[in-house]
């Protein structure tokens, strides 16, 4: 799912990321980009409300363990398993979910890694 704009339910105004200093925001940096951020039109971070309803810094709204094993995040995929459930969306991506919501494909990765 590496790369990957999705739309995605966003059901808080507290889920706000903070960083004890800029120091430690970095360091989620150094160990490789944030799991999940807000991104803008062109996929660029973002704090700007309505793309990033809680202004989390860098648009940071999901992190990950080094290993991958722990995910945290603060979006809700799964309001969005199906296309029925997602108030909006591009009509080019459509075809290519089929009946399901994008963030169907974070609940099957799992299951498969599950076994």
């Amino acid at each position: 799912m590496t790369g990957s704009k999705l739309p995605v339910a966003v059901a808080h105004g507290e889920g706000r990321a903070p960083f004890a200093s800029e120091d430690l925001r970095r360091s989620v940096d150094l160990q490789g980009p944030p799991a999940v951020r807000c991104v803008d039109d062109a996929g660029v971070p973002t704090e700007v409300y309505p793309l990033n309803p809680n202004g989390s810094p860098k648009g940071i709204t999901g992190v990950q363990t080094v290993d991958g094993r722990v995910l945290a995040l603060m979006p809700h995929p799964e309001r969005v398993t199906t296309l029925q459930s997602n108030i909006w969306y591009l009509e080019s991506t459509r075809e290519g979910w089929g009946c399901t919501g994008p963030w169907f494909k974070l609940f099957q990765t799992l299951q498969e890694w599950i076994g």
